[in-house]
């Protein structure tokens, strides 16, 4: 047995209507579902990418699995390496500060910055892990 994929991510975010202007305006993920004061969930390919409002979710743990965390947490898309100026160029008509503009040793590239809750959000090729990029992307 193997695991096949990341089927889902989570981060936190105290104002939702906030993280959910910021994914789908600024980065263009399609919202799939929301429940106003506890969750905001965007499919992203064949994955879903999910905010969550913490002391939401442990209000709920009778019903669901609780998923609370505290303090920012990370997640790095996947965009093309010719795509990259692009979004950051993007990102900063939008009023998002580049922390990072990283190059790997490999040949990748990465941008990094934050979302408005403080989650450290990065785009990055797929080649900073050696993976082949998608001719999807």
């Amino acid at each position: 047995m193997k695991v096949q994929s990341v089927l889902e991510t989570a981060i936190y975010a105290d104002d939702l209507e906030k993280a959910e202007k910021f994914y789908t305006d600024v980065l263009g993920l399609e919202l799939f579902d929301r429940q106003a004061g506890r969750h905001v969930f965007f499919r992203c390919r064949e994955s879903m990418f999910l905010v969550f409002k913490a002391e939401a979710t442990l209000a709920l743990d009778a019903i669901f699995p609780p998923h609370g965390a505290h303090g920012p947490g990370h997640v790095a898309f996947a965009v093309s390496m010719s795509s990259l100026p692009a979004w950051k160029e993007r990102l900063e008509r939008n009023g998002v500060r580049i922390e990072k503009d990283f190059k790997w040793p490999n040949g990748g590239r990465s941008l990094y910055f934050r979302d408005p809750a403080g989650n450290s959000v990065e785009l990055a090729s797929p080649l900073i892990w050696n993976i082949a990029e998608s001719r999807q992307q």
